[in-house]
């Protein structure tokens, strides 16, 4: 009986690279996101392999997450694996210039809509005893760079939270764990640079950086290790990133 996962932020980047490996696998899934039309395509074209159904909702919306995850039918109802891959940046300011709608938009999303979809998707996990979440946190949860100031205090919320949600679930025979990713080429730099293409193009020039399938890859390993093993945190960085603010470049 195949298992079912559901990804948050599935419609780009990482979270639509883990559904696709994931459809390979056969796996019952439940991609979740915001853009309504992207959804639609993905769930086309992943639905010629396995069996897929959409939610489209915002995670900053509790009432929208709840809702949605309490409507899902079999056999998409029991969730297997939940990876929380839902997360952006927003600016790269110095505090005293930062934008307060920005820190709101990473703490919303970052880190209220990573606990409200775990919170919807726990009890059946609970009552069935057994369940696997990935949280997907950032170098940036390891450590602090200047302007990172409020994403790198989410991504340090994510590393609690997850380290937390181990502890709390421990007693149910629920696997939690945390993929922490470097530099990763993907929308995350238009985001950060509010649709800035060519800046954003400029982070990831002079050097190899991780794709969203090396993440997706490493994702589905974790995921199918067997039940005696969690790997409860991993960070992955490219091979030419040191740290958050080391990386070398050939230009």
């Amino acid at each position: 009986m195949p298992k079912t996962v559901l990804i948050t932020g599935a419609t780009s980047g990482i979270g639509k690279a883990t559904a696709e490996a994931f459809a390979k696998e056969g796996m019952n899934i439940v991609l979740c996101g915001r853009r309504g039309e992207r959804l639609k395509a993905l769930s086309e074209a992943l639905g010629k392999s396995t069996r897929v159904t959409t939610l489209n909702f915002d995670v900053r919306d509790r009432k929208a997450v709840s809702a949605s995850i309490d409507s899902l039918q079999s056999p998409f109802s029991e969730i297997d694996i939940l990876v929380n891959n839902a997360g952006n940046a927003h600016g790269l300011d110095m505090a005293e210039r930062a934008n307060l709608d920005d820190w709101d938009a990473m703490i919303d999303i970052n880190v209220k809509g990573l606990l409200y979809v775990t919170k919807a998707v726990m009890p059946t996990m609970v009552k069935r005893n057994t369940g696997h979440i990935i949280n997907i946190g950032s170098l940036a949860g390891k450590e602090v760079y200047a302007k990172g100031n409020v994403y790198c205090a989410s991504k340090h919320a994510v590393d609690a939270i997850n380290q937390g949600l181990r502890i709390d679930l421990n007693a149910y025979n629920i696997r939690v764990g945390a993929i922490n990713p470097g530099l990763v080429e993907t929308e995350f730099s238009e985001v950060r640079f509010k649709g800035d293409k060519d800046r954003a193009k400029t982070v990831y020039q002079g050097y190899e950086p991780l794709r969203a399938q090396d993440i997706a890859e490493i994702i589905l390993f974790v995921v199918t290790r067997p039940m005696h093993v969690n790997i409860a945190d991993l960070l992955v960085l490219p091979s030419a990133q040191a740290s958050s603010t080391l990386v070398k470049k050939v230009l």
